[in-house]
C-alpha cells in the first residue's frame, strides 16, 4: 500500500491520486489535520486516527507532499511521569517516521525544509554558478539597483499581516539605503537574465520550463508577481547535460530525490538560485505537457 501525506485539497495530490486510481494501486491519504495514535496489535505497529487506521508493515512506498504525519500524545497529571512518557512517545514516533522513510519514497518529512544558506554552499560544491551573496544588518555594502534582497526562509506568506489582509514577501531590488540597522538579512547580486528556468527533478530525471519573465516589468524581479492579464510565456527547455549532472550531484548532497529548482540564464551561464523539496510543479506539467503526475504515480 502507498502512503500519501499532504495538505487538504492540494491540487497536485489530487492529480497524482487520479493516476493511482487508474492504475488500481492501493493508497491511503493522510492530511495534516489528522492525529494518529501509535498502537500495537498482535505485535504489529498500528497507526490509528478517528477515521483511518493502517499497519506500519503494510506501507510499501510513501509520498510526502506537504503537511506532516501528526501524532496524538497521551498526557499525565504527574509532571515527572509526563516528561518520561513524552520521551518514550517521541522515540516511538521517530521509529515510525524513520521506518516509513526507509521505504520506497518521493520526498521525506524529515528534510522537507532545507537551509537556503547551506543549499547555496552545496550548490557551489556541486560546481554550480551562484550569484554573489552576503548577510548584513545594514545596507552599507549594498550597491543600489544592482543588489536584491529576499527571505532566507523560503517562500513567505504572512497571514493576517494587517486587518483582513495577508501578505507575501517577494524578491526586491534595493534602490535606496536604510538609515537604521535591521535584523540580519540576505542580499544577492542582481543578475541580468535572458529568462528564468524552473526544473522539476525526480529520481535523476530533469523536466525544465523556461519562463520569459523579463519581458514584463511586473515579473522581471520575481516571476511570482503573476500578471493574469498578460501571463509570461512558458515553454519546454532542455538544460545542458553538464547542468543536469550538477543538479543530480546537488540533490545527492542534500539527500533529496525530488524537488523544484530555480535558475537564471544569463548569456552562456546558468545561475542557480534555490531548491524547494516540496515546491509547486503543476505549472511545469501543464504548460509543458510533461507527464509529471503519472511519473510520480508510476514510481510509487
Amino acid at each position: 500500500m502507498i502512503l500519501i501525506i499532504s495538505d487538504n485539497n492540494d491540487r497536485t495530490t489530487i492529480e497524482v491520486i487520479r493516476w493511482l486510481v487508474s492504475m488500481d494501486k492501493n493508497f491511503i491519504l493522510i492530511n495534516d489535520d489528522e492525529f494518529f495514535e501509535i498502537k500495537v496489535d498482535k505485535k504489529r505497529f498500528l497507526l490509528q486516527s478517528e477515521n483511518k487506521a493502517f499497519f506500519l508493515d503494510e506501507i510499501e512506498s510513501m509520498w510526502y507532499r506537504r503537511g506532516g504525519l501528526q501524532f496524538k500524545r497521551l498526557q499525565y497529571h504527574n509532571d515527572s511521569i509526563n516528561i518520561h512518557m513524552n520521551e518514550a512517545q517521541h522515540w516511538l514516533e521517530d521509529y515510525v517516521l524513520t521506518t516509513l522513510e526507509s521505504r520506497r519514497h518521493v520526498n521525506k518529512q524529515s528534510n522537507s525544509h532545507v537551509n537556503k544558506l547551506l543549499v547555496l554552499e552545496y550548490a557551489r560544491k556541486a560546481g554550480m554558478q551562484v550569484p554573489q551573496y552576503f548577510l548584513a544588518e545594514n545596507t552599507d555594502d549594498v550597491i543600489l539597483n544592482r543588489t536584491i534582497t529576499k527571505s532566507i526562509t523560503g517562500n513567505v506568506i504572512l497571514d493576517n499581516i494587517s486587518e483582513k489582509r495577508d501578505g507575501i514577501m517577494y524578491t526586491t531590488i534595493i534602490r535606496e539605503k536604510e538609515k537604521k540597522p535591521f535584523f540580519t538579512s540576505f542580499f544577492q547580486e542582481k543578475i541580468e537574465k535572458d529568462f528564468e528556468i524552473r526544473t522539476f527533478y525526480l529520481n535523476g530525471e530533469c523536466f525544465s520550463m523556461a519562463i520569459f519573465s523579463q519581458n514584463d516589468e511586473q515579473t522581471q524581479t520575481d516571476f511570482r508577481k503573476y500578471n493574469d492579464e498578460k501571463p509570461n510565456r512558458n515553454i519546454r527547455y532542455n538544460l545542458p547535460k553538464e547542468v543536469g549532472m550538477k543538479i543530480q550531484k546537488l540533490m545527492n548532497l542534500l539527500d533529496l530525490n525530488c524537488g523544484s529548482l530555480d535558475f537564471i540564464k544569463s548569456g552562456e551561464v546558468y545561475y542557480f538560485l534555490e531548491v524547494n523539496p516540496v515546491g509547486q510543479f503543476a505549472n511545469v506539467a501543464y504548460h509543458c505537457n510533461y507527464p509529471l503526475f503519472k511519473k510520480i504515480a508510476d514510481y510509487l
